[in-house]
């Protein structure tokens, strides 16, 4: 890509998929641009409508409104399936802690315990935690996951058209059993010590996130630069990342990208409401065939944070690492004990 923009994200606009060849054509170009250079992108004309949106965010704005001992009566501590409401400062991102509190929410299914052999990765499915007294979050959390769920599968399935692989190569590893993941995030203004860690610089290790951010502003993309740009909110758009497990499918030809969340000001609140269009727990990544895959660069290579092409792996990675609280009280057999 010459002479990049920081300013704004590419803006691609999914409409054009029934705009004619010519208007997909488009679609497609600058889809693979976005996925191959940049890793981010800001999508419009994605269907969901102000009344779905504001449906969610008025629950979401009285869940945080409630008293703090009704918030922690759904505290994810007592969820071995790391369900549940997270108080600010438990979460941990890069050992650190992260300013923010948050609900977390997937599929509504019965928990699943792992027996003998079994991957210890079915812990992450279960039920979800709910507030009493505010039946109207259930509702619109649950229709949230699955209008976000038809958005990213049709995103997929263009983005797969862009690069020139098959548009359902991946439909098996989703299905009936796949395992979506809302968080409802407040960033209630800086920490108390000044430290400015909203979240801290991470991937998604997911196909696919699509962000719900406010007007306050605060998500950092890193560049080819290498450094943090702002990502303005743009009224209407979700802010879309792709996951490791796109990183890991291309070797390397779609970019998993860094990012992270400055506190806002003290006494300022920031709201996020970020989606994360995941494959079922035990579906294993295999390499797209695509035209471009003998330009693709290789997979990222951290060994600080090492990536299996099992999904169900790299969740529990993940959540283990976020959430200590939780895992010491129901997984402890499972921390490494370095």
């Amino acid at each position: 890509m010459t002479n990049p923009s920081y300013r704004q994200l590419p803006i691609i606009d999914l409409s054009a998929v029934d705009g004619g060849p010519q208007a997909r054509a488009l679609l497609h170009a600058q889809l693979h641009s976005a996925a191959h250079d940049v890793g981010f992108f800001q999508l419009v004309g994605h269907g969901v409508s102000a009344r779905e949106t504001d449906a969610l965010l008025s629950a979401m704005r009285r869940f945080f409104a409630l008293p703090e001992d009704q918030r922690l009566a759904i505290d994810n501590v007592n969820s071995p399936h790391f369900r549940g409401y997270t108080r600010t400062g438990d979460e941990r991102t890069g050992g650190r802690q992260d300013w923010r509190d948050q609900l977390d929410i997937g599929a509504e299914r019965a928990a699943r315990v792992p027996g003998p052999g079994d991957p210890a990765y079915w812990w992450l499915e279960g039920p979800n935690q709910w507030p009493a007294g505010l039946p109207e979050l259930r509702s619109a959390a649950l229709a949230w996951i699955e209008r976000l769920s038809a958005v990213a599968e049709k995103l997929l399935h263009e983005l797969l058209a862009a690069i020139g692989a098959p548009v359902d190569f991946y439909d098996p590893a989703f299905g009936k059993r796949a395992h979506p993941q809302l968080k409802l995030v407040r960033y209630p203004g800086s920490a108390g010590d000044g430290a400015g860690q909203g979240v801290g610089a991470h991937k998604d290790y997911g196909f696919l996130t699509l962000l719900l951010q406010d007007q306050v502003g605060g998500l950092q993309v890193q560049r080819e630069d290498g450094r943090f740009h702002d990502v303005p909110p743009l009224d209407g758009a979700f802010v879309v990342n792709l996951g490791e497990l796109l990183e890991v499918a291309t070797n390397g030809y779609l970019l998993a990208t860094n990012h992270r969340v400055v506190s806002p000001p003290s006494a300022v609140e920031r709201f996020s409401v970020p989606f994360f269009y995941n494959p079922r727990l035990d579906a294993r990544v295999e390499p797209l065939p695509f035209p471009h895959a003998s330009t693709a660069p290789g997979v990222t290579d951290d060994p600080a944070n090492p990536l299996f092409a099992d999904y169900g792996f790299n969740e529990l990675k993940g959540k283990l690492r976020a959430h200590p609280p939780v895992a010491r009280r129901h997984h402890a057999e499972l921390l490494s004990p370095v």
